[in-house]
C-alpha cells in the first residue's frame, strides 16, 4: 500500500477480490450494485483523533450496509497537503458519488474539490472549515458540518482560568495557521484568558504535531519560566506540552489543556497531567458528514446547509461522572 493511505472498503457479503479496483488499483465498491460510494477523506493518520473518526465511519457503513459503500483515506501527517490533494482526485477518477473531506488546509483543497464539484460529485466539509472567502470567489458552495472551534477552545481557556490568578502568565501551541479550525481555536483561547486578565507570553504553530510540539514548549518554559499554563490547539500538542514540563523539571507545575478528547489525554486527566480538553465526539463527526452527503445524495433539490455539531467540555469531573454513570 502506498506510504499514507489507507483504504478500508466495506461491503455487505463480499470480499475484496471480488470487487472492482479504485484508481490507486485498491479495492473499491462492488460492481454491479446502485448504492452510492462515499469518499472519506482525512488528514494524518497518525493522530488518534482521525484513526476514532474513521472507527466511528466504518461501524456506520457496517449498519447501513444496504445504504452505501465507503472509502476510508488518510495522508500520513498534518502537513502533506499534496498528497491530499492526489486523493481527492483519486476518488473522483473512481467514480465516487460523495466525498466527505476533513481538508489540512482551508484554502489549498479548493480547487480539487472545485473539480470534483465539476464532475458531479457531492462534497461535505467537516472538521476544518474551508476559506469562506476563496469559495465565493469561485462561486462554490460546500457545506461545513462540524463543530464551533472557536466556542469549545473559548470553553476550555475559560475553566482553565478559574484556576490561575489575573496576571499570570500563559502561552499557546496552536495548530497550522492556515487551518480554519486551527485558527478559530487560537481565537478562542486568547478570548478566554484576555476576558480572565491572563497574559499571553508566547504563541507559536506546532503544526498538530506531538514532537514538534514538545520542542517548542520547552524552549517557550525556558524562555519564560513564569508561564504558570500551556493552551494546545490539539491533544497531541498537549502531550507534546506534558512531556515539555517533564523535561524541563517542571511536570506537574505548569497547567496544560487541549481540545479533541482522544483516549491518551482522557487519562492523562484523569491522572492529573491535563486539566481538560473540548470533546467534538470525533466518532461521530464523520458520521454527521456521511448523512449530510447521503441526505444529498438521496434528494438532489435538497439544499445543503451547515450543520453546526456538538462540541463539549471534558474535565476530571465529567469524566467521573460518565464513569459513574454508566455502573448504574
Amino acid at each position: 500500500m502506498r506510504a499514507g493511505l489507507l483504504i478500508l472498503v466495506l461491503l455487505c457479503g463480499c470480499s475484496a477480490r471480488d470487487t472492482d479496483r479504485d484508481a490507486s488499483g485498491h479495492a473499491g465498491a462492488g460492481a454491479g450494485n446502485n448504492k452510492p460510494r462515499v469518499a472519506l477523506i482525512m488528514k494524518s493518520l497518525a493522530n488518534e483523533f482521525f484513526s476514532t473518526m474513521a472507527d466511528g465511519a466504518t461501524t456506520h457503513q457496517r449498519e447501513h450496509a444496504e445504504q452505501y459503500d465507503l472509502v476510508v483515506n488518510g495522508i500520513k501527517d498534518e502537513r502533506d497537503l499534496s498528497r491530499q490533494v492526489e486523493l481527492v482526485q483519486e476518488m473522483v477518477a473512481s467514480g465516487v458519488n460523495a466525498i466527505v473531506i476533513a481538508p489540512a488546509d482551508s484554502k489549498a483543497l479548493i480547487p480539487a474539490l472545485r473539480r470534483a464539484m465539476a464532475a458531479g460529485i457531492v462534497v461535505i466539509n467537516i472538521d476544518n472549515k474551508l476559506d469562506e472567502k476563496m469559495l465565493k470567489s469561485e462561486g462554490l458552495s460546500i457545506p461545513f458540518v462540524g463543530p464551533d472551534n472557536r466556542a469549545g477552545a473559548q470553553a476550555v481557556g475559560d475553566y482553565l482560568a478559574g484556576k490561575l490568578t489575573p496576571g499570570d502568565a500563559v502561552c499557546i501551541l496552536e495548530g497550522l495557521q492556515t487551518s480554519e479550525n486551527g485558527q478559530q481555536r487560537k481565537a478562542g483561547f486568547e478570548t478566554a484568558m484576555n476576558e480572565a486578565g491572563m497574559k499571553i507570553v508566547d504563541s507559536q504553530s506546532a503544526e498538530w504535531e506531538m514532537s514538534k510540539a514538545n520542542t517548542i514548549a520547552s524552549s517557550m518554559l525556558s524562555e519564560h519560566p513564569e508561564i504558570k499554563a500551556i493552551l494546545a490547539a490539539n491533544d497531541s500538542m498537549a502531550m507534546g506540552a506534558i512531556a515539555a514540563t517533564k523535561s524541563v523539571g517542571r511536570a506537574g507545575d505548569v497547567l496544560i489543556v487541549g481540545f479533541d478528547n482522544i483516549a491518551a489525554v482522557q487519562e492523562a486527566i484523569r491522572g492529573g497531567k491535563i486539566l481538560a480538553t473540548a470533546d467534538q465526539h470525533g466518532d461521530q463527526l464523520a458520521v454527521f458528514g456521511i448523512e449530510a452527503a447521503l441526505n444529498s445524495l438521496s434528494d438532489a433539490e435538497t439544499e445543503l446547509k451547515n450543520v453546526e455539531t456538538p462540541v463539549d467540555l471534558v474535565t476530571a469531573e465529567s469524566l467521573a461522572n460518565d464513569s459513574a454513570s454508566e455502573e448504574l
